[in-house]
């Protein structure tokens, strides 16, 4: 017998017939159908329930917008616009130059400085979903290789938006966090997805997924990476996946993959699960052949 408990649990127990030894007034009883019972959908009794629907309300609505297939942006949420990271710069040197630098304050010109060289990558970010989503839409067949971010700031964005400038629809497949994620403003309307499970999200990442290009990250960045190059080296993801490590800079500091072969705990091939590359235009002309080898024209569309 589970030792789970129901949301009856904390009620107390009386007879169907009886209550507190007067019989029971059966007239007026509230009734509520089973899938308005909010105590119940929320409750543990009812997860299998919430998984489901984050499986099937996001398939449904996929289906009726005609969404094929996806090309993934993963990275950084912290990251911002090259001209938000100027003007913070700006301000604080400005402020410096008042003569109030004090320890505070050259750290903050430390983390700017920082944040403007990263800027980088989110300007390279918006450019490549650009130059995808402007290619993607002039194919023959419709709604191809449509760019999808986890829906939040930084590198999310920058996705979004280089897809929505492109003038093409943009996913963005959000998670419930307590801080850090909230929606940007760049995904299209009716494709703007809320998860509370990460492994629903994940699922739905891989899923319709063509190619997914990650960006430099913190802790989701690297779990999403390396989950998504298990499931390649262990042909759980059967598809011709093609997977874009962007920014040599950090990931060669990151990561030493080379370090991992010599230890004998990868092999040498599994270095061919994927691309490090540092140009937008690299990383396009190596996905737009992609696309056009393995998907482009072709009547299968590839899932797992």
């Amino acid at each position: 017998m589970s030792d789970r408990k129901s949301i009856y649990d904390s009620q107390k127990r009386e007879s169907p017939f009886y209550f507190n030894d007067h019989p029971r007034d059966f007239k007026n009883i509230p009734l509520t159908k089973a899938y308005r019972n909010q105590d119940f959908l929320n409750s543990s009794d009812a997860r299998v329930i919430r998984i489901m629907s984050e499986y099937l309300e996001v398939a449904s609505r996929l289906e009726r917008f005609d969404i094929k297939d996806t090309v993934v942006f993963y990275g950084s949420a912290r990251l911002l616009p090259r001209t938000d990271a100027k003007s913070r710069k700006d301000a604080l040197e400005a402020k410096a130059k008042q003569g109030n630098a004090d320890e505070e304050l050259r750290k903050q010109l430390v983390d700017a400085e920082r944040v403007l060289h990263m800027s980088r990558y989110y300007e390279d970010a918006r450019s490549l979903a650009y130059q995808l989503s402007n290619w993607a839409k002039d194919l023959e067949e419709d709604k191809r290789f449509i760019v999808c971010s986890g829906g939040g700031p930084g590198i999310m964005e920058a996705a979004n938006r280089g897809a929505a400038e492109a003038g093409c629809p943009t996913i963005g497949m959000n998670i419930s966090l307590p801080f850090e994620q909230e929606p940007n403003s760049f995904i299209s309307e009716n494709l703007a997805f809320e998860f509370h499970y990460f492994f629903m999200r994940k699922f739905w990442f891989v899923y319709l997924a063509k190619a997914l290009v990650v960006f430099p990250g913190g802790f989701g960045t690297f779990d999403e990476l390396f989950e998504l190059l298990t499931l390649r080296q262990t042909q759980k993801v059967k598809k011709p996946l093609c997977v874009v490590v962007y920014g040599k800079e950090f990931w060669d500091k990151a990561v030493d993959f080379e370090h991992l072969v010599d230890w004998g705990v990868i092999s040498a091939e599994d270095l061919d699960l994927f691309h490090i590359v540092d140009e937008v235009e690299e990383a396009f002309i190596t996905l737009r052949n992609h696309f056009e080898r393995e998907f482009v024209g072709k009547p299968k569309y590839w899932h797992m």
